[in-house]
């Protein structure tokens, strides 16, 4: 078993992305993405200072290298700031349940611009896991017209351009979190990306002069309890288990097996917030994260 402890983290971080996507979902509607992602941040840094102190013995990574406390802050910023305000506001337009299934975008995008930069090396394999991964996402998000046959969208095209967006942001963290880490602790790395984060929402938020929804937000139980489940489940658990994951196996096997979230998370959005799932929305899911695992086996 402890052969598979990557893969096995992996799996978990799939179930608490599931979790957290809903939680996030439901906070964003009631108070907006930038408090959303400000406090489950804060919420988050509490978790895991606590953790690591009985943990490592450090409230604080004040161990870290600069290599580490450099390329893990510019992940935290990359990945959260970035990647996860997009992701998140994609929540209130298109649900978390789609913003899901777009993100399974990450693991081609990921390779794709290992291919660009880096000269990676990319198969016709490769070439066919993008192809189904594209093709699962479209069967979901398109539908035809009635009347002209035509394609059209299921969903706002805004909602889903930010979802890709929310996928560039977590595609480049986690490279830049490979490469931060290196053998330094999943955790401690999980609490300098989640300070870098923090820094970078409160200054849009301080320079946006958006403090008063935030703490507005505190009087809204609903909200408060989706971000704090949220919080605990996303950038305390899940975070700190992927990065586990790309420490005891590769990058790529990692981001597969955590991308079968569209799949888990289609029976809790069914019976929590009732939204119609049809049957090639299940095809589509299934088309989307089968192109997934062929990309890297």
């Amino acid at each position: 078993m402890q052969h598979y402890t990557g893969e096995l983290a992996s799996l978990l971080v799939a179930v608490f992305w599931t979790i957290t996507a809903l939680s996030f979902e439901m906070a964003s509607k009631r108070v907006g993405s930038l408090v959303v992602n400000i406090l489950r941040l804060s919420f988050a840094l509490v978790f895991l200072s606590v953790f690591t102190y009985f943990y490592r013995g450090f409230l604080l990574p004040t161990d870290a290298s600069g290599h580490a406390w450099l390329w893990l802050s510019l992940s935290g910023l990359v990945g959260f700031v970035f990647g996860d305000y997009f992701l998140f506001h994609s929540y209130t337009l298109i649900s978390s349940r789609i913003a899901m299934l777009v993100m399974t975008f990450v693991p081609p995008v990921t390779a794709l611009i290992g291919w660009i930069f880096l000269g990676e090396h990319m198969t016709g394999q490769h070439l066919l896991g993008m192809g189904l991964t594209v093709t699962g996402i479209s069967i979901t998000i398109f539908s035809r017209n009635r009347d002209n046959g035509r394609l059209k969208l299921h969903y706002p095209l805004k909602g889903l351009f930010y979802a890709f967006l929310g996928v560039l942001g977590q595609a480049g963290g986690l490279v830049l979190s490979k490469y931060g880490m290196r053998d330094y602790d999943p955790f401690a790395s999980t609490q300098i990306r989640i300070v870098a984060g923090f820094v970078g929402f409160a200054l849009i938020i301080l320079l946006g002069r958006q403090l008063r929804p935030v703490l507005a937000a505190f009087s809204n139980r609903k909200a408060m309890f989706g971000i704090t489940s949220g919080s605990f489940f996303g950038p305390f658990l899940g975070v700190s288990f992927s990065l586990l994951a790309i420490q005891h196996t590769t990058t790529g096997v990692a981001a597969t097996l955590m991308a079968i979230v569209p799949i888990l998370i289609i029976p809790p959005a069914a019976i929590v917030f009732k939204q119609k799932v049809s049957l090639m929305d299940y095809i589509g899911a299934l088309i989307s994260v089968g192109g997934v695992v062929l990309f890297f086996v």
